[in-house]
């Protein structure tokens, strides 16, 4: 029997709404609403690229050089971007996560994220996807399995598309409540902030993408009432729109028209990634949770 390269497919309904969960890094790889494809995703037989739908953690984003100091000591990760001399998205994206209960729209998947060398703590993760007619709800847990504390983050990196299957994202109209977007260096290394006033990175009030290309973290996020951020994406002629929704804990969110995909992929979906911190935040310690032994952290967020 053949495996797909995901691993086992976990399958989801409610209403309108199709999930197809995978094993391999437990991360989205297709949500679907009626005959609309939500996600810009990736087909059963082929290995996730771009980072598509994939839990980031325990960090998101990159750590410069892979470097970081914690409680003193210093600590050298793998270089898994290496053409940049980065650590990039965390250490779970190809681990195996195994699924600890399930229904038809609702699934909890576990992963025990053993120490190693660069991260030497202990974590049992787990990722529960809800879906109701609404929309998606992602819970993200962490619980500090070790005896020393240990640094988190969380991210995750799902593309979206609105226009019709093939159409670039230049004519998407973007909506999103941030007044600052971080600056960053040629290695995609934070060197600051900047209002977004006056700026191309400007999408307070939704505007089309146009060809800007973007590859930027937002932050000093706008919330509503309910202490959520939202963000939009709706095509050219608004039939199709979806918001995805931040809890408190997340902070920032990356996004990325895809420009360094292979060129048939480019533009074809905007990955609106999550972050409960930025870049290259176990060095900075910027928005870093750090969990105490036995602590358990959650954090939400999801599409509708």
């Amino acid at each position: 029997m053949t495996r797909p390269p995901s691993g086992e497919q976990f399958e989801l309904e409610s209403g309108e709404w199709r999930l197809t969960v995978v094993e391999v890094g437990g991360g989205l790889r297709a949500l679907r609403r009626g005959d609309w494809q939500v996600l810009d995703g990736y087909p059963v037989d082929r290995m996730c690229n771009g980072g598509r739908g994939q839990p980031l953690m325990p960090w998101p984003n990159r750590i410069d050089g892979g470097r970081y100091t914690f409680d003193g000591k210093p600590y050298q990760l793998a270089l898994t971007e290496p053409l940049r001399g980065n650590a990039i998205h965390g250490l779970t994206r190809w681990a195996h996560w195994r699924p600890v209960e399930r229904s038809s729209s609702r699934i909890v998947l576990e992963h025990a994220l053993d120490p190693q060398p660069g991260y030497p703590f202990s974590l049992t993760l787990r990722l529960q996807y809800e879906l109701t007619p609404q929309g998606l709800t992602v819970r993200t847990s962490a619980t500090n399995a070790g005896v020393v504390r240990c640094p988190f983050g969380v991210g995750f990196h799902p593309y979206f598309a609105c226009e019709s299957s093939g159409a670039r994202v230049d004519a998407s109209l973007l909506k999103l409540p941030a007044s600052e977007y971080v600056l960053a260096d040629a290695r995609g290394i934070p060197t600051g902030r900047a209002p977004v006033g006056g700026t191309p990175f400007d999408f307070r009030q939704p505007r089309p993408i146009g060809d800007l290309v973007l590859d930027h973290a937002f932050a000093s996020l706008a919330r509503d009432s309910d202490g959520r951020a939202r963000v939009e994406l709706a095509s050219s002629d608004q039939r199709r729109r979806i918001t995805l929704w931040l809890d408190e804990s997340y902070r920032y969110v990356q996004v990325f028209t895809g420009d360094t995909l292979p060129q048939p992929e480019r533009r074809l979906g905007v990955a609106i990634e999550p972050m409960t911190c930025p870049a290259n935040a176990f060095a900075t310690g910027e928005a870093l949770r750090v969990l105490e032994p036995g602590e358990t952290w959650h954090c939400e967020w999801g599409i509708a």
